[in-house]
């Protein structure tokens, strides 16, 4: 929609050292815009150049360089795909150069939130049964089971328990037994199996698949015990035996998980996912900066925040090396990118595949202006560890780990690390949620959040009719201590969770 006649449409210069401006709304051809008249329609929530650009020249935003003109870019131009191209340059990572201690609160100043306290010292937002697979040949099972399960009266009958989740997948055979795949795919299964929003777990497997759970156990050093048991389809005699063990089973376990109660808690245990899905030319001015803040409040309160998708930090990443707190955390962060682009380049793909379409539409025009805003989620805070995709995350404060830029994927990674709530960012409306960790979606504008209200927890585009970045942040992160203790979010209202597990699948299908 436009702007309504004699009212000039907004924009916004985000850096006095860039040569574009943003269109908050849209600019018609002719409109008078940020000291330049407007030579052709500018969307909204795309960029407009305020002076000339030669080819070749560097597009800036941010005061950081996003793409190359790819031709004579006159001011009042829209910019964007058609003529900005993306090459590589040097990019100074000043390793540590601008790490710092974080200023924590004083305990008698701290946050709590209600949580459950589990017996391995760690803290769930939710109080979930869970059946596990080792293998997609045993996910109808899992189903089954569930669904058995939950016919069976055991939620009514114990209310304490939040639900009964399977978490099922794509992959377990057909892949190699040892490197990379396997090693990611254990380290995922592991992180859900000690989820501390399981109260308990059953693992089911087929029986001849190639993650195999007696090897995992070993692996793991895993004992059968009240809150984790295994069992496969081929040793319990099919289909029907398996259903009713794993009914059993749940039925033991269910006195024990509804006897949990939440108590009072520091907001110091809160594990933080930080997300963003179906990004816009919004989402590096409202919802990210603002969950940037509430990111650097939680790490305030000695919490943790994990910020992830590889692809979408690529070229932004000289930004969390100068915020890391060690040369060394840096040149970690760095071999990821190095070896995504080995990875990329064997699958004969490139980074800048991303953005998507969607993103385009949105008004992103190259990876490096997505990673800029994507980073913002991080907030300001030193960049304390370095993770690889589903890697227990044991270090507090801000913290990144490896993943694809895939929302499902990237989730589960952090899921699996151990974070006990997300926060996700949508400027185009992603529908996503995430079983057992509560996911809080975030709008980057006005226009989404009314038209998918039911699917959004808070608007962040108020954030461009004067809110400010540090109120909206507030407003988030009070969110996520109710969240965390036990208010339930828009995803979990509609039912979302059941089909999001999705594990980094590396490696070749077999």
């Amino acid at each position: 929609m436009g702007m309504e006649a004699g009212i000039a449409p907004r924009t916004l210069r985000l850096s006095a050292k860039d040569n574009l401006a943003v269109a908050l709304d849209e600019v018609a051809s002719g409109a008078s815009v940020a000291g330049v008249v407007a030579i052709q329609r500018i969307p909204r929530g795309h960029k407009v150049a305020i002076e000339p650009i030669p080819a070749g020249a560097p597009v800036v935003k941010f005061g950081q360089i996003i793409g190359f003109a790819s031709e004579d870019i006159a001011p009042g131009a829209h910019i964007h795909t058609h003529n900005v191209v993306l090459h590589d340059f040097a990019r100074d990572y000043a390793f540590a150069a601008d790490a710092r201690d974080d200023a924590l609160l004083p305990e008698a100043e701290r946050a709590h939130f209600m949580g459950f306290r589990r017996s391995n010292g760690r803290t769930g937002t939710r109080n979930y049964l869970g059946i596990l697979t080792s293998v997609n040949c045993s996910a109808s099972v899992a189903r089954f089971a569930a669904q058995a399960a939950e016919r069976s009266g055991i939620l009514s009958e114990f209310p304490g328990i939040d639900g009964i989740v399977p978490i099922i997948h794509g992959t377990g055979c057909g892949m190699a037994s040892k490197g990379e795949g396997y090693d990611v795919l254990s380290r995922t299964l592991w992180g859900y199996a000690t989820h501390p929003n399981f109260a308990a777990v059953v693992m089911v497997g087929l029986g001849c698949e190639m993650f195999q759970i007696a090897r995992f156990k070993q692996e793991y050093g895993v004992e059968e015990a009240d809150g984790f048991r295994t069992l496969t389809i081929q040793d319990e005699g099919g289909t029907r035996r398996t259903v009713e063990h794993i009914l059993g089973t749940l039925k033991e376990m269910a006195p024990r998980a509804a006897a949990a109660r939440r108590q009072a808690r520091p907001a110091s245990e809160i594990v933080l996912a930080l997300q963003c899905g179906g990004s816009d030319g919004y989402s590096a001015l409202t919802a990210n900066p603002a969950l940037g803040v509430a990111s650097d409040l939680l790490v305030a309160q000695g919490g943790t925040s994990i910020l992830s998708e590889t692809p979408e930090i690529y070229g932004a990443e000289h930004l969390l090396t100068r915020r890391a707190a060690t040369r060394e955390v840096g040149e970690k962060l760095v071999a990821r990118i190095k070896w995504w682009e080995d990875y990329t380049a064997r699958n004969a793909g490139e980074m800048n595949n991303n953005p998507s379409p969607g993103n385009k539409a949105g008004g992103l025009t190259t990876i490096l202006e997505k990673s800029l805003g994507a980073a913002a989620k991080g907030g300001s805070s030193t960049l304390r560890a370095v993770y690889e995709y589903a890697e227990p995350v044991t270090d507090a404060g801000f913290v990144f780990m490896d993943t694809p830029g895939y929302d499902p994927v990237a989730a589960t990674g952090q899921v699996a690390g151990g974070a006990n709530v997300i926060c996700f960012t949508t400027g185009r409306g992603s529908a996503f949620g995430a079983k057992p960790t509560p996911s809080i979606k975030l709008a980057t504008n006005s226009d989404i959040y009314r038209r998918m209200e039911e699917d959004m927890d808070i608007n962040c585009g108020d954030v461009l009719d004067g809110v400010s970045l540090e109120e909206k942040g507030c407003e988030i992160f009070d969110k996520v201590l109710a969240v965390a203790s036990g208010a339930h979010t828009k995803s979990e209202e509609l039912g979302y969770g059941d089909a999001e597990f999705v594990p980094w699948q590396i490696g070749a299908v077999m």
